[in-house]
């Protein structure tokens, strides 16, 4: 995610996240706390929880999201 960029808030009915950063820093809002999240870091998001990715830096962030279920037509705006 380039430096200065954030994804919409959002949620998932039925879907749960994990996000893991590789490289970079990741603001990570969920259900009206940010979490700053550094290389090695994850956290957890539950189903119905409101979140946002943001990258409020000026460097790039690598990270992964891996959801179970998927998250295909399962992405509702917050």
């Amino acid at each position: 995610m380039p430096g200065g960029t954030a994804e919409i808030r959002h949620y998932h009915h039925r879907s749960e996240q994990v996000f893991y950063v590789l490289a970079g820093t990741l603001s990570l809002e969920c259900d009206g706390a940010t979490h700053t999240l550094s290389a090695g870091a994850s956290l957890s998001v539950a189903a119905g929880s409101p979140h946002q990715a943001m990258n409020v830096g000026e460097d790039a962030v690598r990270f992964l999201v891996i959801s179970a279920p998927s998250t295909r037509n399962d992405r509702h705006p917050s």
